[in-house]
């Protein structure tokens, strides 16, 4: 992807007096706010963001939280970015409603802020968002499941394993998307819980992780033992909710979908600990995340949104090796090809 991609030209006047319309490379700094720095999904949009950096020779600083859901930490990270006189920041927030406030500091301090993978609520509180359509991931896992159980969908027993309790935007996107693309009325897309179809089970919280996966496979499967679908915030929780099902012998008996589409999750697919997963392309968001920040601290150019939608969309493909008709997907070997480019 190029940066004829990123924009329409503002103007001398966006640049205000913060940015120089005679920058050279060396003079843009950058900083990668990642929710953790060990989750495989992050880790490739450092990777991604770091090489574009020194491509381009933007000097970039990474932060990240804790845990998912650590916002307080990156709050502090905006912080220091303007403190440090960054041009820009690339975000991907725990917390899409509570971080707002920070972000728009930043902004009023002249720093251009794009939210990367998870749009911002409201999402208008980022100059720009690069993402994944959240809403069609989950679209596409759902019309999976439904297609793939048939008959026996009118009657499941779906477990949701979510995010965090503050509902990052990400997080209820792609819950309503499942919940449409099965079938389900998600009642109010805007957040999660409200639902009142029988087939739901419950949603539990796994903070993006393996061991809360586990946990939350646990919690669930003692409200209701005969569950028989679950979705997964993302592939880390989609393992441990294998590895909770396999200790009491369910493992076969669950389909379990997910999105994320990094090389271990589609691994994942291939060994039938997953059924399906929508494939996100992270190196590319922060790639062009970087290359914006350089064009906006030279010529004062913000980054538009793909036409019809809020925010630039960097695609999605649905990843299985057992497709079902209606439903467009790619195999395997394909997802392996384009994990996480």
């Amino acid at each position: 992807m190029k940066s004829n991609l990123i924009g329409a030209t503002l103007g001398a006047l966006a640049l205000g007096v913060v940015f120089s319309s005679g920058a050279h490379a060396a003079d843009v700094s950058a900083c990668l706010i990642t929710k953790t720095d060990t989750n495989p999904f992050f880790v490739k949009m450092k990777e991604g963001a770091t090489a574009k950096a020194k491509e381009l020779g933007v000097t970039l600083k990474s932060y990240a939280g804790k845990i998912d859901g650590d916002s307080e930490s990156q709050v502090a990270a905006i912080e220091t970015c303007i403190a440090d006189g960054a041009k820009g920041i690339l975000l991907t927030a725990s917390d899409t409603k509570g971080i707002v406030p920070a972000v728009k500091e930043a902004r009023d301090a002249g720093l251009l802020v794009i939210a990367l993978d998870t749009p911002l609520d409201p999402v208008n509180a980022a100059d720009a968002t690069f993402a994944t359509d959240n809403l069609l991931a989950g679209k596409l896992i759902g019309q999976w499941a439904a297609a793939t159980l048939g008959d026996k969908a009118k009657d499941a027993k779906v477990a949701f394993l979510d995010l965090t309790p503050a509902q990052p935007s990400v997080d209820v996107m792609r819950d309503q998307g499942f919940m449409i693309g099965f079938g389900i009325d998600p009642k109010d897309p805007t957040k999660i819980g409200d639902e009142s179809d029988p087939r739901i089970v419950g949603h539990d919280i796994t903070n993006g992780n393996e061991e809360g996966g586990r946990t939350a496979m646990e919690n669930l499967l003692q409200k209701n033992p005969n569950i028989n679908v679950v979705h997964t915030i993302n592939e880390p929780a989609a393992a441990g909710a294998y590895e909770a099902l396999k200790a009491v012998g369910k493992q076969k008996d669950v389909l379990i979908v997910s999105v994320d589409g990094g090389c271990p999750g589609v691994k994942n697919v291939k060994e039938g600990v997953i059924g399906a997963t929508s494939q996100q392309y992270p190196l590319m968001m922060a790639a062009l995340g970087i290359e914006a920040i350089k064009k906006f601290a030279d010529t004062g150019a913000k980054p538009q949104p793909t036409a019809g939608k809020d925010f630039f969309d960097t695609g999605v493909s649905l990843v299985t090796d057992k497709p079902a008709k209606g439903v467009p997907s790619i195999d395997v070997a394909e997802g392996m090809k384009k994990c996480w480019g």
